[in-house]
């Protein structure tokens, strides 16, 4: 992550109105924000939290009622902006009766990418978002899995610096919602800065460098992600194949210390990581029961 900054908002708001002008909706209240070339951002927050109107505000989507939004430097409200940014919707519109490859090629005409250029580009993106087999399928049969998929594909066809993700694992299973978050890792691999909104709290602690946690439009929380989930006054310990006498000693060595031993147990995976685990096993081993191999760290 550099120096470099790729988003910023000063006091940025947004009110709704109705038909005779008064507010009906306070979407967003005054937000300063500073988002930086090379991190992964997560705006998180319950349903109506004022993400989504981030998200289009900073992509000159709707105007700001007060405050202003940069991005590159340049306001949200330009559109030359556009050319280096990609953008996943929370729902994908896209036309239903083409496959594919000829979605990913109509809107790789749309950025005047040569013919080459364009199969190249389609070719290696069906293939990194794990829709080779069904290129050739319209996308009404798709599944919403899929057409989240094809939707990140979209997002990313001319290879965006900054990509806007609105509830990426929306509708994905636990495998493809690993996936996309690897893929998410990826771009940020690749120098790329990525903006994701989203409501499930482990899919922003998995992937995300920094994040901001809105309520009611109100900006609560901003900070890194291993500091804000830092328990500063708990201590944890791992180790292996210790003795009952081992683990005896410890716990007199912390009594006589006056601290307190609130666990000494094995460690538990996440549900997450046990699904994946049987999953590759099962295809590994088809037929068999899956074998999971378990963990023999002992945290104190």
């Amino acid at each position: 992550m550099s120096d470099e900054i790729v988003i910023q908002t000063r006091a940025l708001g947004k009110v709704y109105r109705d038909f005779w002008g008064r507010q009906k909706v306070r979407a967003l209240k005054p937000l300063d924000l500073e988002i930086r070339r090379g991190e992964v951002f997560g705006l998180l927050g319950p349903n109506g939290s004022g993400k989504t109107t981030t998200i289009k505000l900073i992509l000159g989507l709707l105007f700001p009622t007060e405050g202003e939004a940069l991005v590159f430097g340049k306001r949200a409200t330009e559109v030359s902006k556009n050319e280096r940014i990609g953008y996943l919707p929370e729902e994908s519109y896209l036309y239903r009766f083409l496959n594919a490859e000829e979605t990913l090629d109509f809107y790789a005409k749309l950025f005047d990418m040569p013919a080459e250029v364009r199969r190249e580009r389609v070719d290696s993106l069906i293939k990194q978002v794990g829709l080779d087999k069904a290129r050739k399928r319209q996308l009404q049969e798709y599944s919403k899995g899929m057409t989240r998929r094809i939707g990140l594909a979209q997002a990313l066809i001319n290879n965006p610096e900054l990509i806007l993700l609105d509830e990426p694992t929306s509708g994905l299973d636990p495998i493809g919602t690993r996936e996309m978050k690897d893929m998410i890792i990826r771009l940020k691999e690749e120098g790329k800065t990525v903006v994701m909104c989203s409501h499930l709290l482990a899919d922003v602690q998995d992937v995300c460098d920094r994040i901001a946690i809105l309520h009611q439009g109100e900006l609560k929380e901003l900070g890194r992600v291993d500091t804000l989930l830092k328990v500063a006054d708990v201590t944890q310990i791992q180790a292996r194949n210790l003795t009952v006498n081992c683990q005896n000693e410890i716990r007199e060595v912390i009594s006589r210390h006056q601290g307190e031993l609130m666990q000494m147990d094995n460690p538990s995976t996440t549900l997450e990581e046990l699904f994946l685990s049987i999953v590759r096993d099962s295809e590994a081993r088809p037929g068999r029961r899956a074998q999971v191999e378990q963990s023999t760290k002992a945290p104190v």
